[in-house]
């Protein structure tokens, strides 16, 4: 059985199907051009919708970063992901800096997670 978490026609918050959930990549609403702050409410929005997935960060297999600038916010992204991620073990992860669909985004993640059985 295939579960989504649909906000609109175009696409879903989260598919999950055989034990696994895929995010949509998640980009914050904040128009700020911080990546701190950016990053922790992407973070934020990751948490809600695990959990509304049934799964955890904890359960994380992978992650894929896009920053819209490499040499200025990948360490200070790296800090808080770090921080986020905490004592457990890490996640398959790529991060590239990539051009964003809107000026003021920073930062976008997608993640893949096992759900909690």
């Amino acid at each position: 059985m295939i579960k989504r978490d649909f906000t609109g026609h175009r696409l879903a918050n989260f598919v999950t199907y055989n034990g696994v959930t895929y995010l949509s990549g998640q980009v914050p609403t904040t128009t700020e051009e911080n990546i701190t702050l950016q990053t922790e409410e992407v973070l934020a929005k990751i948490d809600e919708l695990l959990e509304k997935a049934d799964s955890c960060k904890e359960n994380i297999l992978s992650a894929q970063i896009w920053l819209k600038d490499m040499a200025q916010d990948f360490a200070a992204f790296n800090e808080i992901w770090e921080a986020w991620i905490g004592d457990n073990e890490p996640p398959a992860r790529a991060a590239v800096e990539a051009n964003m669909a809107r000026p003021h985004v920073l930062v976008e993640i997608m993640v893949t997670a096992a759900v909690r059985f």
